[in-house]
């Protein structure tokens, strides 16, 4: 993560003369400076953009550096709009326009014409804007003074969902096995994905996953089990189930690295030559950044990824997460996420215990090892990525994670338990509405405005369930999109 950087491509022209270029210059690169001292990536100042060769070389360079997570323009005179439209055009970086200006008052006894002539941001901005609703092209526009706090937080969270892109445009998956037989939210269409979103979906066999574990020494799995012990409560006597889900995590991990990989599946109906389907050994590989999901459900591995690429400091408290069972006793209507073995412990309100319990589904042959742990309270969003035929949906709905309204002490696995907004019932309908996977990721970290700017990035659909939506503006809601998505 902090190797990109974004570029700051500053507008003007040469009609005012080299002493304004000169100040837009110097303002400009200060500007820079000065926000990459709070902001999560660096700003670095490029170009004070005066002709259209300028802006066309910038954006192609753009296009072409890896580093490079996206741009941010502002215009500090007045920049025709023509001059852009080559470059813009061929953008491939998301793009946030930063409405904003230098100073911050109008200075009363300074102000005339030559102040006039150099303070042109209200005017260039709204050239500048025109050009990108006439291309309707995708992007961010951020208004106010850039060094006040709210501002400079809403480019760094802009920052954060381009950060997203990024990783998605180089998201490799592994599946081991393939889907849970006869789901359908789990399928989808991997070239469309592809195409879409970058994302590269291929199958690997259990059995090269097994060849793999086979090569794990006994010392390697001392290391791990060393890290497991520094950072889980062991609360099993049984340490070789522990031992076997370090060698499964080892050999996935090397196997991942090996082919770039930054997300994986597997499935409980396929563990040919394994003992136990990896619980512990998921969980951590989670907590190490990578995306999990389970029964096969490439989509919401890759979102996994992605969102802890975009939490804080580059792997948040974001989780694959599962709606269970519902609590419906009025006045305390609460979802309860869980999943048989694989939630993140990003998410864990304590220091999770590792325990083995036998798990009555699949072809375990022994009893997994996994982390146990209570979520924290705190507000959230959970999110699902649907294959509609011809599009990708993305849903999000913000929550509310509360401390479990009672201590479950025969339920040997990670949860979560929320209250789904408007209300319960209510975000129930309107996510069935939407057609809302039973596996999403629940983030505390990642908000559901950097989930729109990330969609709007990818050009995909995006619906947000929020405490305002009501069942029958949703279902106008999705007619209309469905119309306008089958236009486009």
């Amino acid at each position: 993560m902090s190797n990109y950087s974004f570029w700051f491509v500053v507008g003007s022209q040469f009609l005012y003369g080299p002493d304004v270029l000169d100040t837009v210059a110097a303002r400009a690169s200060e500007m820079a400076e000065e926000l990459s001292k709070v902001l999560p990536y660096p700003l670095i100042y490029k170009v004070t953009a005066k002709t259209n060769a300028e802006i066309a070389d910038v954006v192609r360079e753009a296009n072409y550096d890896k580093t490079c997570a996206g741009i941010i323009t502002w215009c500090h005179t007045f920049s025709p709009s023509k001059m852009w439209i080559n470059g813009l055009a061929n953008l491939q970086k998301p793009y946030c326009h930063f409405a904003t200006q230098y100073n911050r008052e109008i200075p009363n006894e300074e102000i005339d014409m030559d102040f006039m002539n150099l303070n042109q941001a209200a005017h260039g901005d709204r050239e500048h804007g025109f050009i990108a609703a006439r291309l309707r092209m995708p992007r961010k526009v951020i208004a106010g003074y850039w060094q006040d706090a709210e501002v400079q937080q809403r480019i760094a969270s802009w920052m954060k969902a381009a950060i997203g892109v990024a990783v998605s445009k180089e998201m490799k998956v592994m599946r081991f096995g393939d889907n849970m037989r006869e789901v359908a939210v789990t399928e989808g269409d991997k070239v469309e994905v592809q195409i879409k979103l970058g994302w590269q979906v291929n199958t690997w066999a259990v059995g090269d996953l097994v060849k793999e574990m086979n090569a794990v020494t006994e010392q390697d799995i001392d290391k791990l089990v060393t890290v497991y012990e520094d950072h889980y409560d062991i609360a099993t006597d049984n340490i070789e189930a522990i031992r076997y889900q370090a060698r499964e995590e080892i050999a996935m991990r090397r196997m991942m690295d090996r082919e770039g990989c930054k997300a994986f599946t597997n499935t409980f109906q396929d563990l040919y030559g394994m003992k136990q389907l990896p619980g512990l050994a998921s969980q951590h590989l989670m907590a190490e950044g990578y995306g999990y999901g389970g029964e096969g459900d490439w989509k919401v591995s890759a979102m996994t990824a992605i969102l802890k690429a975009m939490g804080e400091n580059g792997n948040g408290a974001s989780a694959f997460m599962e709606d269970y069972t519902y609590h419906l006793v009025k006045g305390s209507e609460y979802s309860l996420g869980a999943h048989m073995l694989e939630v993140c412990p990003s998410v864990a309100a304590d220091r999770p215990r590792i325990e083995t319990h036998h798990l009555g589904i699949g072809m375990n042959e022994e009893d997994p090892a996994r982390l146990v742990f209570e979520g924290k309270a705190g507000k959230g969003i959970v999110c699902s990525l649907i294959d509609m035929g011809g599009r990708l949906r993305l849903i999000v709905q913000d929550i509310e994670a509360v401390k479990p309204i009672m201590p479950m002490p025969n339920l040997p696995v990670a949860r979560v338990m929320w209250r789904a907004m408007p209300d319960l019932l209510t975000g129930v309908e309107c996510w069935i509405t939407a057609g809302g996977a039973h596996h999403t990721v629940l983030s505390y970290d990642v908000t559901a405005e950097q989930m729109h700017d990330w969609a709007t990035m990818m050009d995909i659909e995006f619906v947000h369930i929020s405490k305002d939506t009501t069942p029958e503006k949703l279902e106008e809601e999705l007619f209309l999109k469905d119309l306008a998505w089958k236009l486009k």
